[in-house]
């Protein structure tokens, strides 16, 4: 069967946090859908500067979570912050948990999931500047390349995106996991 996995991401995503896990996911064989706010194409953001596009597939009032297998979340701080304020995307989020479905998040990624409310008795990682966001949010905050909590996937920065990857990929391998809530 093959695996279809949703990426969230808008404009101002930090561009190797999109790219690398797109490639690897495509790699394993795996159908990628590139979903987002609006139609059209999102612009990507390296070293301080807006860098490169990508083809929105999907709105998120067009999909559902029922329509994949997993959800990952790249970074970027532009990103993150406009996700956050998007009813339609926390909803979209909220029921990757539901359904016990792998979710990966990097960066400053866990901002979206702090606001769907899902992090609270969790344990992971995150860029450092966002620890406190996360552990007022009633996160448990650790500082490794990789932690995964039934499912859940969450890396602190690029430098972390092959243990990322590698992870994202066993998980959603794995399956639904029924430890995995919301």
């Amino acid at each position: 069967m093959e695996k279809r996995i949703a990426i969230l991401a808008t404009n101002g995503y930090e561009k190797s946090e999109l790219e690398s896990p797109l490639e690897a996911m495509k790699k394993e064989g795996f159908k990628v859908d590139i979903v987002s706010l609006e139609k059209g194409k999102i612009k990507g953001w390296a070293d301080g500067n807006w860098s490169g596009e990508v083809e929105v597939n999907y709105t998120v009032d067009e999909v559902s979570a029922k329509d994949y297998n997993a959800l990952v979340l790249p970074g970027g701080v532009i990103n993150p912050d406009k996700l956050r304020r998007s009813e339609d995307a926390l909803v979209f989020v909220r029921d990757f948990f539901k359904q016990s479905k792998p979710v990966a998040a990097i960066c400053h990624a866990p901002w979206t999931l702090i606001s769907a409310e899902v992090v609270e008795g969790r344990t992971m990682t995150s860029f450092f500047s966002i620890r406190k966001d996360l552990e007022n949010a009633g996160a448990l905050w650790v500082d490794k390349e990789v932690v995964v909590d039934e499912a859940f996937v969450t890396s602190r920065n690029p430098d972390d995106l092959p243990a990322f990857n590698a992870k994202v990929i066993e998980e959603i391998k794995e399956g639904k996991h029924d430890l995995q809530h919301a």
